[in-house]
């Protein structure tokens, strides 16, 4: 591979830096963009003086290749601030699949997000008025949310894109892109009201509460 143009784009623990690099093959002429990263501690001074390009050695020894640029990175739906940690997983992967035309597959994952937020939105066991069907099918348990006040009124009609059979003809291959993105827009607007909003105002009403403190002491 020839490089032909390298661009730093981040770095890890202060010196490991990443770089997406332009290449073309000798062989076929065919072009690629490759991630790299640094190998080695001691060439982060080599390479932030000089660059890839001016490099006389190999650059494989160098720099390891984390993988390729390609359509999965060009995913442009970001996920909402403040999720936590396994639904901002699944939304990411469930964006790439989207960008990919995966219809089925972005749906699984737009639906698993829905599914984890809304569990703890049910009460303890026990309680009266739902039943286990309900507690176990998202189909169902959506609606019993609405009805019990436990979700915002205006994301119902939204929320018709997640069907009460509990597949969304995801396990039959059958849901079109427009499915999937109809589920993306309940996704979004769901977690959002869920944890993006109410961590908002927390931090909002935090640094209120500094400038207070500030003013006063």
């Amino acid at each position: 591979m020839t490089s032909c143009n390298t661009l730093y784009v981040r770095s890890e623990y202060d010196w490991k830096a990443f770089h997406e690099a332009f290449c073309v093959c000798r062989r076929c002429h065919r072009a690629t963009v490759f991630v790299l990263s640094l190998r080695n501690y001691a060439d982060r001074g080599v390479l932030a003086d000089k660059g890839l390009l001016t490099l006389k050695v190999a650059v494989n020894g160098m720099m390891e290749i984390e993988g390729f640029i390609s359509l999965k990175d060009a995913a442009g739906v970001n996920p909402p601030d403040h999720l936590p940690s396994e639904i901002e997983a699944a939304f990411k992967e469930g964006a790439t699949c989207l960008a990919v035309n995966c219809a089925n597959a972005a749906a699984t994952m737009f639906r698993l997000c829905v599914d984890l937020a809304t569990r703890d939105k049910l009460p303890p066991d026990g309680t009266p008025g739902i039943n286990a069907r309900q507690r176990r099918d998202l189909g169902l348990r959506l609606p019993w949310l609405f009805e019990s006040k436990l979700l915002p009124e205006e994301l119902r009609e939204l929320s018709v894109c997640i069907k009460d059979d509990g597949n969304d003809g995801a396990h039959a291959g059958t849901l079109t892109q427009e499915d999937a993105v109809d589920l993306l827009d309940f996704t979004l607007a769901l977690l959002s009201r869920i944890y993006t909003e109410p961590q908002r105002l927390l931090l909002a009403q935090s640094r209120r509460a500094d400038r207070r403190a500030k003013k006063d002491g």
